[in-house]
């Protein structure tokens, strides 16, 4: 078994401790208040006063708190095409006997059996539902589809082990999900000394937040380090969040390599206070970490927040994805031999998850306008086993093909297959393989794979042959077996476009200003205009999805933001510009109800969200409810007939 594999969940061993009486944390055992994890998101004052308007000054407060801590629990989607979460559920089990872990799976038993909830009484992240429940706390609505409730207590005759540490997913239809639970926050014994303060190595914001999130220290995420650091030493991490320098701009004050001292003459003393994400061992010499160019930089062993590491864990198994993601899969509604365009696709989970929902039986059109993002979803396809899904490179801003290049894509069509005895055949048949290649063409498929077609050049008689160099490429594609690195081998074609109304269902999951992401440390960069700007790019996005999708298909539109100008206000511009569209029910529902209303910004612009009744066909997931999910926002919509 991998070593990765034998860690996993080796780091829930140790005990949580108790809460205060006040519900907090107990103070950290050293006495000193710098040496915890304590952070404070630092938002712009514009968006702070426009988030405020949005949520409410106390509710957005509650956001922001928890959107600098990870998730309870690691969410894995089963792909059901290789195996089942019964089986998963006992692999997991014998990879946690391994570690040790044993006793604490022993509330979940042996056929993986689960409470299965009626879909009319399904817990909603506003702490209400859509059926009356009584005096039922938000807690045991979480329980009905974690498993267990997020305020569930530790064991102690299992060594303060979680009572329920994986379950199935109770929302019906989602039983392929299983949720491993984390613990957190924890309180750490640095060995703080008024005269002596510990080892140090500190690492940047988007290293924190992976380690929060239960990776380990690499050398390239190392910004800085005590002196006389040697491989072996107990280590305390911090982190080193970007901060507002004189010029407006946002950065961290210092150079890679700079000698941490841990006192208060320390010029960077004051940003570490409560920024200490845990312990760890040095696995090089400080010269070691800033020499080398890969590695890992400190083994962590004792974290703030405690999630297992699914690195390299089942592969081909289970996809480590997050719940509200895996719905969005579910509220497109894939069937069987449907045409799916995936618009903005990359790395390939959501994609991933459309093709198992539909058994690998249909056509997937993953498009992403990165080279090396499109490598990832075939190198992702490969590994999960999937055929159906086909990728291109295409922004998705040009994601409709312009009439008015048609005849020179005709024109441009040949092979060393054409003879001078075309003129013999059925016109019928060669005005049917001209559609036919320009069909394909579209759609980014190579000309050269296509035979035996009679075209002529408009403007001349004279044949352009295609070149045997790329006729043999086109062959060793054709000949390359599915692999996790060998994939198209590892060649992305190019797409011109699709033709309109050549799709039965359309995923769009925008770029988004990714505010509903977490754990985040920082999130000073977002202003009032970039905020702004990012609904128009995806207003622009929207306009070239309407135009795939054919009469009588579905839109689902969805985002990882917690901002209303990318959601609702998405909505809103959706159905007052196409008055074909409509909100139409998602299933399963499990997300809160978007925003009512409206917001003025200071220049006179009335941005709008949405109207009185449209808040319940829409989900939020909210990051301060009982659910512990990301931030992020689906909207699915019925195309009907233009009138």
């Amino acid at each position: 078994m991998p070593g990765e594999a034998r860690r996993l969940l080796q780091n829930l061993r140790r005990r949580r401790p108790p809460p205060s009486a006040s519900g907090n944390p107990a103070p950290p055992m050293d006495g000193s208040e710098r040496y915890c994890f304590n952070p404070v998101l630092k938002w712009n004052p514009r968006v702070e006063e426009y988030f405020a308007e949005a949520y409410g000054a106390e509710h957005f407060a509650r956001i922001s708190r928890a959107l600098t801590r990870p998730s309870c629990y690691s969410c894995v989607r089963v792909n059901t095409l290789k195996s089942t979460s019964d089986a998963v559920i006992e692999k997991l089990h014998a990879i946690a006997e391994e570690a040790g872990l044993g006793g604490s799976t022993n509330d979940v038993n042996s056929q993986g059996t689960h409470t299965v909830v009626n879909s009319d009484e399904l817990p909603r992240q506003d702490g209400a539902s859509t059926k009356a429940k009584g005096d039922e706390c938000p807690e045991e609505q979480s329980k009905e589809v974690l498993g267990w409730s997020l305020g569930d207590t530790l064991d102690p005759r299992k060594e303060g082990l979680p009572s329920r540490l994986i379950s199935k997913c109770n929302i019906p239809g989602l039983d392929y999900v299983v949720f491993i639970r984390g613990s957190g926050p924890h309180d750490i014994d640095y060995g703080y000394a008024l005269d002596k303060p510990p080892k140090e190595v500190m690492v940047s914001r988007k290293c924190a937040e992976a380690v929060l999130r239960g990776a380990q220290v690499y050398v390239p995420g190392a910004l800085a380090c005590s002196a006389h650091v040697e491989k072996g030493d107990v280590v305390a991490v911090s982190v080193g969040v970007e901060q507002p320098g004189p010029d407006g701009r946002w950065g961290v004050n210092m150079t890679r390599g700079t000698v941490l001292q841990g006192f208060q003459t320390d010029p960077l003393y004051n940003e570490r206070n409560g920024m200490y994400i845990g312990q760890g061992i040095a696995m090089m010499s400080r010269a070691g970490i800033f020499r080398a160019s890969e590695g890992v930089a400190v083994d962590m062993k004792n974290q703030v927040y405690r999630l297992p590491s699914f690195n390299d864990v089942l592969q081909g198994e289970i996809f480590l994805q997050n719940l509200p993601s895996i719905i969005t899969a579910h509220a497109l509604d894939p069937q069987k031999g449907e045409r799916i365009l995936d618009m903005c696709a990359a790395p390939g989970g959501k994609t991933t998850a459309i093709a198992i929902i539909m058994k690998d039986e249909g056509e997937i059109i993953a498009a992403d306008r990165s080279h090396n993002k499109v490598l990832d979803i075939q190198k992702l396809a490969a590994e999960l086993g999937l055929s159906c899904i086909t990728t291109y490179k295409l922004d998705a801003l040009k994601s409709v093909f312009k009439s008015h290049d048609l005849n020179a894509t005709v024109t441009s069509i040949s092979g060393d297959s054409f003879k001078s005895d075309a003129t013999n055949q059925n016109s019928s048949t060669a005005e049917s393989q001209v559609e036919k290649v320009q069909a394909d063409d579209i759609a980014g498929i190579s000309m050269i794979d296509v035979n035996n077609v009679n075209v002529k050049n408009e403007k001349s008689s004279e044949k352009i042959y295609a070149s045997q160099a790329d006729v043999r490429k086109s062959m060793r594609r054709m000949k390359n077996g599915p692999g996790r690195n060998q994939s198209k081998g590892d060649r992305v074609e190019n797409s011109k476009g699709f033709l309109p109304h050549s799709f039965d269902r359309v995923l769009l999951d925008a770029p988004c200003s990714a505010l509903g992401l977490r754990p985040r440390l920082f999130s000073g960069e977002e202003t009032i205009e970039s905020l702004r700007n990012h609904a128009k790019y995806q207003r622009r996005m929207f306009d070239q999805a309407v135009q795939l999708v054919r009469p009588g298909g579905v839109i689902v539109y969805s985002t990882c933001t917690i901002n209303p100008g990318e959601n609702e206000a998405l909505v809103r511009y959706a159905l007052d510009t196409y008055k074909f569209l409509s909100l139409a029910p998602q299933h399963p529902r499990v997300g809160g109800p978007g925003l009512v209303g409206s917001f003025e910004y200071s220049d006179g612009y009335i941005e709008e969200w949405l109207k009185p009744g449209e808040e319940e066909l829409v989900q939020r997931f909210d990051p301060s409810a009982p659910l512990d999910t990301i931030g992020f926002f689906i909207a699915k919509f019925i195309v009907n007939e233009e009138t």
